[in-house]
């Protein structure tokens, strides 16, 4: 199987549909106004290098290439993606894509145009394993095809989606952020295409002052595209979270609009004079779109970067991603003199900040050589090719753009300050010329101004008796994880571990390469236990449902169930096929052995008292004693783990780890992946808080630390339940921490 619908994903989905597409899934099945679509799995990408032998070659064009050797780093960029849309995709591969781009087609086809053979227009996204998470913004890496139709296109599409992971910006930045490129795969997503009449993004954070109290919208007329490019200076709307107002609009001139002509092509079009400096949108649809952004936010459990659009008045979403720069507490900010230094430029800030230098003008990419660091950077926009010139800019100003064009996002994530939208930069401002840029303010002024660090401490830890810990699954922003204080890991899931390992469990056994599936789970435990060293990581026993991982090597050997969600997976398939058990064990035994004592265990889909002695008898085998040299824990993600609670405690285990998504599916009886029942799905359910109240409750008597690692625990009303009930531990999304951990101080003093 090479392709996935929406349907089938969900945020848990990034190994296969990177971030992009998971964040699609995601949102399909809670009901939102998502256009269909589906993924071709990054795993097709990885067998596509792999059957064709382009893979070595790929690697070879990377090895010891100098980052900041642009022409060099940009001839090897072009021969991989030139090697890359010139192979021929496997004939299964394309056909595969090309059926299911039909069944696309057909769900908005009448009976006459089903016979008349029409396609429909569709998008085709790259959706990077590495890209939209929480902790990092691959904004603009890779490339989207708009208003592709027929099957022939969207191959061409699909294949050059593949290539843009290789674009100069994008092999710079993974390296930058040490990403290894070969673990890095990429999907592409195929979703049905929206002809906006206007289109967006919303911010649910003002991004330039960092106050989530507020909505940030920007809309332009037609596609997207130019908003996020820069090209336009789109409207501003800022809408106030609690009142629902609308608190502040500035109307912008739109002289143009990127819209999709009569042949089906994209085309840029003058916007008719008397609608230059209107409104783009109505007040109504500013609200709507606010109310959409609070659900999504509050779904996710953090602030969000969405795009959006409307065709025919009906509003779109059509993607969303974490805001990877939001931050409470600003350390230090810097501060301006007083001065009558001459104010040369205004504009909007994107970034906060103060700096002074040189300017660069560039105007092209010839000119990205000469940026070097401590320069200011002033370009009419910049695109994603300008990233490593960008890194080397103290400071950026660019003509055009919003708070949510390229340069805005970019910089805020590198922390540079930034002002877009002066509309003359480039005229007023002349080469090697030293300005201060006041990116706090939107201002720029002539000359070198002195500034100072004000006195502003980084705001305390709050203590908490309660722990607050994280969610980590990517081992390679585990640094990035540790850095927000957390008392730990409460979840490690092993899958997208296994997952980048590009086999399956099962086939390293078939194999008798258990000794490689060992090496790779220590390699990406070991990355996170070093992070947050001596404090707790616990592990999650592998629980790849049978359906979900078909694209890995081995994975076509894996049975078909009726309903794989509640059928052989986690600890009942572990004890089937003990070997994967084994190694998982082993994995962490050497890790303690090697000094990381801060691994735990725990299993998964726990049913009966007979499944933890079983497998507490496989670990002492290995020569590791559950208990006395291993905290050693179950999920509680079933009904009837709830129910045998107190035999389980007495059975002896370290800690339990509640699992909301399968409590709250198993005890409603409601399938979290069916969108048409998606609104019922409610982990404040009484139902589900009783099970948990009752599963705290044994637990203090038996002196079994209780904790939640479902994303449940991300939501305030959840943890101010869990601290009332007197849990242990909480465990966050990575984002959510400091949020959390105010919501738990709150709530113990009430308590």
């Amino acid at each position: 199987m090479y392709v996935k619908w929406f349907k089938d994903l969900n945020k848990d989905s990034i190994a296969v549909a990177g971030g992009k597409g998971s964040n699609l899934g995601e949102m399909f099945n809670l009901g939102l106004p998502v256009p269909e679509g589906f993924a071709v799995t990054a795993q097709t990408y990885k067998e596509f290098i792999e059957v064709t032998g382009i893979k070595d070659k790929i690697q070879s064009y990377l090895k010891d290439l100098d980052m900041e050797d642009t022409s060099r780093l940009q001839q090897s960029a072009a021969a991989i993606q030139k090697l890359i849309t010139s192979t021929t995709i496997p004939e299964d591969i394309a056909d595969e894509i090309k059926d299911n781009y039909e069944l696309l087609s057909a769900d908005k086809k009448t009976a006459a145009n089903l016979l008349g053979g029409q396609e429909v227009f569709v998008a085709v996204r790259s959706s990077a394993t590495a890209e939209d998470l929480p902790s990092a913004s691959f904004a603009g890496q890779q490339a989207t095809f708009l208003n592709i139709k027929g099957k022939d296109n969207v191959i061409k599409a699909v294949r050059d989606c593949w290539a843009s992971l290789f674009t100069a910006r994008a092999i710079y930045y993974r390296t930058k952020n040490q990403f290894d490129h070969s673990k890095v795969l990429i999907s592409a997503i195929i979703q049905r295409m929206v002809n906006s009449d206007q289109s967006g993004i919303m911010f649910t954070v003002n991004p330039a002052t960092n106050d989530d109290s507020q909505t940030v919208i920007e809309a332009i007329y037609g596609l997207g595209e130019m908003i996020v490019g820069g090209q336009i200076s789109p409207d501003l709307y800022i809408v106030d979270k609690k009142t629902k107002d609308i608190i502040h609009v500035e109307i912008k001139k739109k002289e143009r609009g990127l819209f999709r002509n009569e042949a089906g092509r994209n085309e840029e079009q003058d916007i008719p004079r008397e609608m230059q400096e209107r409104q783009v949108v109505p007040d109504s649809d500013i609200k709507e779109l606010a109310r959409l952004g609070k659900k999504i936010e509050e779904h996710y459990g953090r602030p969000q970067d969405i795009e959006w659009a409307v065709e025919k008045g009906r509003i779109y979403i059509v993607q969303t991603r974490a805001v990877t720069t939001f931050n409470k507490n600003h350390e230090k900010e810097k501060e301006l003199q007083e001065t009558d230094a001459k104010i040369v430029l205004r504009g909007e800030t994107a970034c906060r900040g103060i700096i002074s230098g040189p300017v660069r003008i560039v105007l092209s990419m010839d000119d990205l050589s000469k940026v070097q660091k401590g320069d200011i950077l002033v370009a009419t926009m910049t695109t994603p090719d300008y990233v490593p010139a960008m890194q080397r800019a103290a400071a950026i100003v660019t003509d055009e753009g919003g708070m949510t064009a390229h340069a805005a996002i970019v910089s805020r994530e590198m922390g540079t300050p930034c002002i877009v939208g002066t509309e003359h930069a480039t005229k007023v401002l002349k080469d090697g010329q030293v300005i201060t840029v006041y990116a706090t303010k939107g201002i720029v002024y002539e000359g070198k101004v002195a500034f100072q660090e004000e006195k502003k401490e980084k705001a305390e830890k709050v203590e908490t008796q309660t722990e607050v810990k994280v969610i980590m699954d990517l081992p390679d922003f585990a640094e990035r994880a540790a850095s927000t204080g957390a008392d730990g890991v409460g979840l490690v899931r092993l899958e997208i571990i296994i997952a980048n390992g590009g086999i399956h469990p099962a086939e390293y056994i078939r194999q008798d390469k258990a000794h490689e599936y060992i090496a790779l789970l220590k390699e990406g435990i070991g990355k996170i236990a070093k992070a947050f060293f001596p404090k707790p990581v616990w592990v999650r026993c592998s629980d790849m449902r049978s359906d979900e991982y078909r694209n890995l090597k081995g994975g076509d050997k894996e049975p078909h169930e009726t309903d794989p969600m509640i059928g052989w997976h986690a600890i009942r398939r572990l004890l089937d096929e003990p070997e994967i058990l084994k190694a998982e064990f082993q994995a962490m035994k050497e890790l303690h052995d090697e000094g990381l004592t801060n691994v735990g265990v725990m299993l998964p889909f726990i049913i009966r008292v007979e499944e933890v002695q079983k497998a507490k008898k496989i670990m002492e085998e290995l020569g590791l004693k559950p208990l006395k040299d291993i905290e050693f824990g179950i999920m509680v993600e079933t009904p009837a783990s709830c129910w045998i609670i107190e035999d389980l405690c007495k059975e002896g285990i370290s800690f339990v780890s509640f699992g909301t998504n399968d409590l709250t599916q198993l005890t409603l009886g409601i399938d979290r992946n069916n969108s048409r029942i998606a609104p019922l799905f409610d982990e404040m359910h009484p139902a589900v808080l009783g099970e948990i109240a009752k599963v705290i409750s044994v637990c203090r008597k038996y002196n079994v630390t209780t904790s939640i690692c479902g994303q449940a625990g991300s939501r305030p009303e959840m943890a101010r339940f869990l601290v009332q009930q007197g849990v242990d531990s909480i465990s966050a999304n990575v984002d959510a921490v400091d949020e959390i951990r105010q919501v738990v101080a709150k709530a113990e003093k009430k308590r």
